[in-house]
Order: C-alpha cells, then structure tokens, then sequence
C-alpha cells in the first residue's frame, strides 16, 4: 500500500513539474480559453454563450 502511494505520489509531482516548466516556457502565460478570443471560433461564427444569447433576443426584440 505504501509502495502505491509513493508511486503515485512520484507520478503527481513529476505532472507538476513538467507543467511548471511549460508555464515557465512560455513566459508565465496560458493562452486565453475563452471562445470569443480564439480565431477559429470567430472565422466559424461561434461565439460565448452569453454573447449568442444576447444576439437572439436582439433579433427577437427587432422583429416584434
């Protein structure tokens, strides 16, 4: 039980180190997860959940 424990134990900070040393590569940074900020999505018209929301009830609204 012991022996499982320090292996996974070794397997978690190996994952933490090797993250550390992503961040660190690329300048302190994560690219932005966000769907409006991202390229692809835009080039595809698809946009934050929020953002789509308020076009349809601007489009609901224009119709009336």
């Amino acid at each position: 039980m012991v022996k499982l424990m320090l292996i996974v134990l070794a397997i978690v900070a190996a994952s933490m180190l090797l993250l550390t040393v992503n961040i660190w590569l690329r300048g302190g940074e994560f690219r932005s997860q966000h769907i409006g900020q991202s390229k692809e999505m835009r080039r595809r018209g698809i946009h934050c959940v929020q953002s789509m929301d308020r076009m349809e009830r601007k489009k609901k609204r224009m119709r009336k």
